[in-house]
């Protein structure tokens, strides 16, 4: 292991452009004003396209018309799109309807529920920016750090059905976002109108700093033995563990991360290690001071490689944790007992021993909207209009419509049957576990389609399931358009990620509870030959398979990948 002193270690950074623009910005203000108040273009500056990112929202364009405008000299028709900071993804009824109606009358229509227990709202343009902005903080919500080189959305499984820890871990999603959030008073001045410094001269971060953190930093909290929020994704995850109905505190995963470029060399998706455990009340000073230390240590040079996975493997895993004991002025304590059973969602009505119920929904791909045959958005504000539940976004794109009382059960039960949203019928396993990121028309990083395209091709694959009587096996399979890993593909027991128009990277062999990446497979693939790879494997899963056995246990252990990339144990 590498010597924890060493400057090949710790080097001087030759910085990137971004962190020029963070260090100029005035603690995130740059010129986002005067690029909102030039109405001469549909886009902002550069610079604050950066920036805005800090706010919650991205710039993008409808690249479906990208060549049409050009060839009539039209710029690109720009919009933007705003992420809800919403730790544990649990929201009221009155910010359902709020957000339904948002949706409506600010953006496209729809609204995005993400892999990240979040809200999304596409298309606005930039005039009604402002006003989307101060009409989700009417909510109550905001967007601050949603986006950004900071700790974005904290995820948590929130399902009080499945574990009576869920309040106390929910709590801790909340109490360690608010600890990580930036305290300049940009976002309120910007956004809100609130004049509440001069020059930003009173401002600081003390705990990221001037620049921020190096790369956006992402935390989730689960609870055995449900891994709904592949916490070995995550730069930081929490392991709830207890006993009986009390949580006691969590075992520490670092360095999970999937993003990758194809044409950066040393860029990879890694999963999280195992550092030990701490107690319930010493866990915000112990993400406090591994973020310090991404802060510190984390590659500001090339923005690629800049994640905490890549702090992690320069410093070592031990000598990571020694900085953080030292740092701490205390050791970590050796990791406890859990154990994992799946990464997916649970469907159906389940019962809290609060009394209350849980109704955990199929959504597809996150997407919420109304289409001629299926009124979904629709009858989910009608259940929202009764005020008579709440709305939990989990991390699978799905929803939880929680704390019904018994009373109010059949009410919602009639709305659910009359918009044919509950009970679902003829949907296969692996639909009901499918994952797709929103790729094209308007991320900018994506090669190809995903979310618009796994529907039609789950229908084809589902064909094949059928064959073969796997139709109600789970199968986790996920797709992405591109290698940034927002559908966590490399997660998947099938996974796709898009390499140009039509053509996939097909990847094989994850574990269906998280704790081991899949493994290339096939490159480059169209959906032709997608189809004929899977109805051999499909075939072979169907007749070889041992009892009990998932797919991508399977596929490496009759050798058609190499199983590699299983958590490690810091010790």
């Amino acid at each position: 292991m590498a010597d924890i002193k060493n400057n090949e270690i710790f080097p001087s950074w030759n910085l990137s452009d971004v962190e020029g623009i963070k260090t100029r910005s005035n603690y995130l203000r740059g010129t986002l004003e005067e690029s909102l108040n030039d109405l001469a273009t549909g886009a902002i500056s550069d610079d604050d396209v950066q920036l805005i990112k800090f706010h919650g929202s991205y710039q993008q364009t409808d690249r479906d018309l990208d060549v049409e405008r050009k060839r009539q000299k039209l710029e690109p028709l720009y919009s933007f799109m705003i992420r809800v900071r919403i730790p544990g993804g649990v929201s009221t009824a009155e910010q359902w309807v709020a957000f339904d109606e948002l949706a409506k009358t600010h953006a496209s229509n729809t609204l995005k529920l993400t892999t990240r227990q979040a809200f999304q709202f596409h298309g606005i343009v930039k005039r009604n920016l402002k006003e989307t902005m101060q009409r989700i903080n009417d909510t109550l919500l905001d967007s601050i750090a949603a986006c950004g080189d900071v700790n974005r959305n904290v995820m948590c499984t929130t399902n009080e059905a499945l574990s009576p820890w869920v309040p106390a871990a929910y709590q801790m999603s909340k109490d360690i976002s608010d600890h990580l959030l930036p305290r300049t008073t940009a976002y309120h001045e910007i956004w809100l109108n609130k004049k509440l410094l001069v020059d930003g001269k009173q401002d600081e971060e003390p705990i990221y700093g001037k620049t921020y953190l190096p790369r956006k930093f992402k935390i989730a909290i689960a609870i055995p033995p449900y891994n709904d929020t592949d916490i070995f994704s995550n730069d930081i995850g929490l392991i709830a563990i207890g006993k009986g109905d009390q949580l006691e505190g969590f075992n520490v995963v670092i360095g999970g991360g999937l993003g990758m470029t194809f044409t950066e060399p040393g860029t990879y998706p890694r999963l999280g290690d195992i550092i030990g455990y701490v107690p319930y009340d010493k866990t915000l000073e112990v993400v406090e001071e591994i973020v310090k230390l991404q802060r510190d240590y984390g590659n500001r040079e090339n923005r690629r490689k800049a994640r905490l996975k890549y702090t992690v493997d320069r410093v070592g895993p031990k000598e990571f944790k020694t900085l953080l004991e030292n740092r701490l002025g205390y050791k970590i304590e050796p990791t406890k007992p859990y154990k994992f059973k799946t990464n997916g969602d649970v469907f159906g009505w389940k019962k809290a021993k609060s009394g209350k119920w849980f109704l955990g929904l199929f959504i597809e791909h996150g997407r919420v909207k109304d289409e001629p045959d299926y009124q979904l958005k629709t009858g989910l504000r009608k259940i929202a209009e009764l005020n008579k539940c709440d709305f939990r976004l989990t991390g699978n794109q799905g929803l939880v419509i929680g704390a019904v009382k018994d009373e109010d059960k059949k009410e919602i039960e009639a709305l659910l049957k009359e918009y044919k949203i509950w009970p679902k019928k003829n949907i296969s396993g692996a639909r009901k576990h499918a994952l797709a990121c929103v790729a094209l028309n308007t991320c900018t990083m994506a090669f190809s389609e995903a979310e618009r395209y796994l529907p039609s091709l789950m229908d084809k694959i589902e064909e094949i399931l059928a064959e073969n009587n796997l139709t109600n096996d789970e199968i986790l399979i996920r797709m992405t358009g591109c290698p940034n890993g927002c559908g966590r593909p490399f997660l998947g027991e099938i996974g796709f990620v898009g390499r140009s128009l039509g053509k996939y990277n097909m990847y094989l062999g994850a574990r269906f509870t998280g704790e081991r990446l899949n493994t290339l497979y096939k490159e480059t693939l169209s959906e032709e030959q997608i189809l004929d790879e899977l109805k051999v494997l499909l075939k072979r899963y169907a007749e070889e398979r041992n009892d009990g056995e998932k797919f991508g246990d399977f596929v490496g252990r009759v050798g058609i990948i190499s199983h590699d990339k299983e958590i490690q144990l810091v010790e």
